[in-house]
């Protein structure tokens, strides 16, 4: 189980590099991760939803995405108050507070698919989350030590130079540990170096000597880390790439499946620009998309409160196109209607008005993966569905794609104006070039799944060279 300092040191890229590694050398490797806190969640083989990186790590690992990857997830809806999915499928949306007094009855389903995982693999590489520390959090914990000592499973804690204060970070963890949880402790790693590491012999060595545990490498900074799904929506702009034509996308405040975007922040002829609470969409943006949502009512709000709405409209008189996904296609709509409550009070909210659709809230989940055929250009798209609401209207008489003999999405008049429930639409690469084209923008010859495999396999080469990985492996109950 490879465990952190804290959130953001490196523990999914770790698990995902190991895992193509331990792949490459013939053993059947599963990753997993007892509880996840995303709203990037991917549509799983057996039809229901885990973190998008776990995902990840089960293509490193050569097999399909499984619920049992990650039994608990944690979809946050607003501040203080998350969707709780459980071995794929929507338990409740719960408070912080609530949360706490759930989580006990959540250690069996995680135990459960451990224990599955466990008896189809030859190994299982664990995944922590935040970190053990916490140990405010820790008479509940399921997803750091308390998973390690129900499940007796050693542990490697990674810390993040990167950030400053490493030595610290990993001598800390132990000190503040229960004696119990800390012997659980096999060794360390110290992740993120920037410049030469032998100017870390020193550190590392005192490290060792001042925890007692094993160190089993310092890994530098992976430069390729930006070719991989990003884990946070601001990491999408960035590296100094701009191409010739702009792509705006809005930073909503609970934006979801926004791997989305990720073929278009790696092809050279694009600028995709992720637009800030606060910016104003760019003028010369000649695609804007309103990604996914887990809060499409509150992050209409949101999108108003930036005056996004006018700079949208702005845009379109421009002559300007609009693509909505997922929740950013129901704020194209007139009117999105909530009787039930699904996303907070009942009510409804007035959308953009820029397609003529409809849509109402509902238990109902739609959860698919699906290949679709696009309209417009008769070229297929290899996507998923994961949604609550139904939409309909004048304008879904222009479908943006068909599943199977099935109209979906909607296109208004003047085809300017685009909606569709299909995430990971742009990894087809012969669909994603005949969109743009068509919106005159052109797009590189780039192939988005082999940049992805390649990034893979120099993470997993990255690891190779800077980890005892032979030492990680012999750990293994």
């Amino acid at each position: 189980m490879i465990q952190g300092t804290g959130s953001n040191v490196g523990k999914s890229l770790l698990v995902a590099g190991l895992a193509r590694a331990a792949y490459r050398r013939g053993i059947r490797v599963a990753p997993f991760k007892p509880q996840n806190m995303s709203n990037n969640a991917a549509v799983t083989v057996d039809g229901g939803e885990i973190g998008r990186a776990q995902a990840l790590q089960a293509r490193a690992a050569g097999i399909e995405p499984h619920t049992d990857m990650n039994p608990v997830l944690l979809k946050p809806e607003t501040d203080i108050g998350s969707q709780v999915i459980v071995q794929g499928r929507r338990l409740a949306t719960v408070k912080a507070r609530a949360y706490s007094a759930l989580k006990p009855s959540l250690t069996a389903p995680v135990l459960e698919s451990f224990g599955r995982l466990k008896s189809k693999f030859d190994l299982v590489i664990v995944e922590g989350a935040g970190s053990p520390a916490e140990i405010n959090l820790r008479a509940s914990d399921i997803a750091n030590m308390g998973f390690a000592r129900a499940a007796n499973v050693p542990v490697v804690l990674a810390g993040d130079i990167d950030r400053g204060g490493v030595i610290a970070q990993i001598v800390g963890t132990k000190c503040i540990l229960d004696p119990a949880d800390a012997a659980m402790i096999e060794g360390f790693l110290v992740n993120k170096f920037r410049g030469d590491p032998s100017l870390f012999d020193d550190g590392y060595k005192m490290i060792s000597e001042k925890t007692g545990w094993r160190g089993f490498g310092v890994v530098p900074f992976f430069r390729r880390a930006y070719d991989l799904p990003a884990e946070d929506a601001l990491d999408l702009a960035g590296e100094g790439r701009t191409g010739k034509s702009k792509i705006a996308c809005l930073a909503l405040s609970r934006i979801a499946n926004f791997d989305d975007l990720d073929p278009l922040k790696l092809d050279p002829e694009i600028d995709l620009v992720m637009v800030r609470p606060g910016a104003a969409i760019p003028g010369d943006a000649v695609l804007v998309i309103i990604p996914g949502t887990k809060s499409t009512r509150g992050d209409l709000d949101f999108l108003r409160a930036q005056g996004w709405d006018i700079d949208i409209l702005a845009h379109h008189r421009r002559g300007g196109n609009v693509l909505g996904i997922c929740g950013g296609y129901q704020m194209l709509g007139s009117i999105i209607a909530d009787p039930m409550g699904m996303e907070g009070e009942n009510g409804e909210t007035p959308g953009l008005g820029l397609l003529n659709v409809t849509t109402q809230m509902s238990a109902d989940k739609r959860l698919a993966r699906v290949t679709a055929r696009h309209a417009a250009t008769g070229l297929l798209v290899d996507g998923y569905e994961i949604h609550i609401g139904r939409t309909e209207g004048a304008d879904c008489a222009r479908p943006f794609a068909y599943v199977g003999e099935a109209a979906e999405g909607a296109v208004s008049a003047d085809s300017r104006v685009m909606g569709s429930y299909l995430h990971g639409l742009f990894s087809s690469d012969d669909f994603r070039r005949a969109f743009l084209s068509q919106l005159g923008i052109p797009a590189s010859r780039l192939s988005y799944d082999q940049t992805v495999d390649d990034a893979l396999n120099a993470l997993a080469d990255h690891c190779e060279r800077h980890i005892d990985v032979e030492g990680l492996l012999a750990l293994a109950r």
